[in-house]
């Protein structure tokens, strides 16, 4: 038998043995397809997608984002600032934990000192460094005290920053305890994670009774899953030719809506390979980004050259500052030779490790990379990995060059604090590619201690263009969020964010 043959016959038989274990999800219960478990659930500690998406639904924040990613009072019911050091911040009286505690200004203070002191060790502490002490002068006030100047201090106060715990808090990996819509039932590594409704929410609680998030780390699982209805929704863990075919089965719905969510390249900036700028450069020149977008997700998003999304108030145009802002393969290869690259007999130029997860958009991803840079002489040789291998090394510093994408961190820009900053080293920062430059460290100091928001956007603008030229990463597209959820769950919309918070209004039927 001829291997075409032999493949056909293995793939039929994957699809009748899965469809023949694949059940119903029970009536209350909605199944929602995640491709990885989330790193940590605890909201001061996880900074991976899956983390954040869970995390909100169950913990409150302070304040919470908008779809135009303004701020609005969440558990606290209204916020000032009375003094560019100080602000305050006044809770809601109606507000109780899972566990029937009432939350109070104690529980708030406890949450930020808890990062503060050091109890929590955290990449996330450095959104709270400018805080010098906190101030409870009852159960439902919170002054917060500043060292200097720190406009971003509200978005990191927000859904996807930090939730929320009771006070008392350290360790919530296991059994996690908040105050939001849903409650936390249960989680089996690389399984699944269950979330149960919380009927005493303060706001209107969830007609949704259950959710169950199953950890599905490949794309083809994922789609026959939907497909024959044992799960109800998958949200932006698709490829875009699964989407597809998906799109004729009259037992599923796809919804879409312009994204935020960045897909980029992190180089490690203190690497000999890559050191040099030109090389950074070189990499941009011989991507084809709109093509990659295309063939990967059939257009579904817009090309990026910031972190920050285009409607965003501090978003500046940066084609101009590129190396080359379309697809230049002449220009790439001057680039290597200016930096001492030049090609050896078999046409290399120059060795590159790849790191990438096992998810297929991932890998699909590091394959379409790997050929279009052989094509200046960059050899990129990729090491692909469990989500959790992957992850632990992007966060350890262990890598050449990887691709990651930023859900809802990039809706404020005080990312560029976060990613760039030279005091944002890891563990306490994201500053993974430890990119070192004291100009963007002045601009940075200078946007966050500035109030006038015509100033700190000129301040970004600025910031964006120096980034644009030494690419300590290169953004390469905003993907759209696309759900797909089965016909029995109604009322499902995906937000810009791409988060999970549809499912404190959606129902089952």
């Amino acid at each position: 038998m001829c291997k075409s043959n032999l493949t056909a016959l293995a793939t039929t038989l994957l699809l009748l043995l899965s469809a023949c274990h694949r059940a119903t999800p029970p009536a209350d219960t909605v199944v929602m397809l995640i491709e990885s478990s989330p790193n940590d659930l605890d909201p001061r500690i996880g900074t991976d997608a899956q983390s954040a998406h869970i995390g909100a639904l169950i913990f409150d924040s302070l304040l919470r984002k908008a779809d135009d990613f303004s701020l609005r009072p969440w558990l606290a019911q209204s916020y000032e600032q009375p003094d560019p050091l100080t602000w305050t911040f006044h809770l809601r009286r109606d507000v109780r934990f899972h566990n029937g505690r009432p939350l109070t200004s104690a529980d708030v203070a406890w949450t930020l000192n808890s990062v503060l002191s050091g109890k929590i060790l955290t990449a996330k502490s450095g959104n709270y460094a400018a805080i010098r002490s906190i101030d409870t002068p009852d159960n439902f006030t919170v002054v917060i005290h500043l060292s200097r100047p720190d406009a971003a201090l509200p978005f990191n106060l927000s859904d996807g920053a930090v939730g929320i715990v009771p006070r008392g808090s350290l360790d919530m990996r296991d059994h996690p305890i908040g105050s939001g819509p849903f409650r936390f039932v249960s989680q089996t590594p690389d399984k699944e994670v269950v979330l149960e409704r919380n009927p005493d929410w303060w706001q209107t609680p969830p007609s949704i009774q259950r959710i169950r998030f199953a950890v599905t780390p490949d794309a083809t699982t994922r789609a026959l899953e939907l497909e024959h209805g044992s799960a109800d929704a998958a949200l932006n863990a698709l490829t875009a030719d699964t989407l597809a075919s998906l799109a004729a089965q009259s037992n599923l719905i796809i919804e879409s809506a312009p994204g935020a969510e960045l897909s980029y390249l992190n180089f490690n900036v203190q690497d000999p390979a890559l050191a040099d700028r030109r090389v950074r450069q070189a990499i941009l020149c011989a991507l084809d980004r709109p093509l990659i977008l295309q063939s990967l997700w059939r257009g579904r998003g817009r090309i990026s050259n910031s972190l920050l999304p285009p409607e965003h108030w501090a978003w500046a145009d940066v084609s101009g500052s590129l190396a080359c802002p379309t697809p230049d393969l002449a220009h790439a290869r001057a680039l290597l030779d200016a930096a001492a690259h030049t090609p050896d007999s078999k046409g290399i130029r120059l060795h590159i490790t790849m790191k990438t997860s096992t998810d297929e958009s991932s890998r699909l991803l590091g394959l379409i990379v790997q050929q279009q840079l052989a094509a200046v002489g960059i050899a990129v040789t990729l090491r692909p990995s469990e989500f959790a291998g992957f992850y632990s090394d992007v966060t350890r510093g262990a890598f050449q060059m990887y691709p990651l994408r930023w859900v809802g961190g990039n809706e404020d820009p005080d990312i560029f604090r976060l990613v760039f900053s030279s005091a944002g080293l890891p563990p306490h920062g994201y500053n993974r590619g430890r990119y070192i430059n004291p100009e963007l460290d002045a601009l940075l100091a200078a946007a966050n201690a500035e109030t006038n928001q015509s100033n700190r956007a000129a301040d970004y603008a600025r910031m964006q263009q120096i980034l644009a030229v030494d690419l300590p990463s290169i953004n390469l597209w905003y993907l759209d969020s696309v759900l797909v959820h089965s016909q029995r769950l109604i009322n499902a919309h995906p937000s810009p964010s791409a988060d999970y918070y549809f499912l404190t209004t959606a129902s089952l039927r």
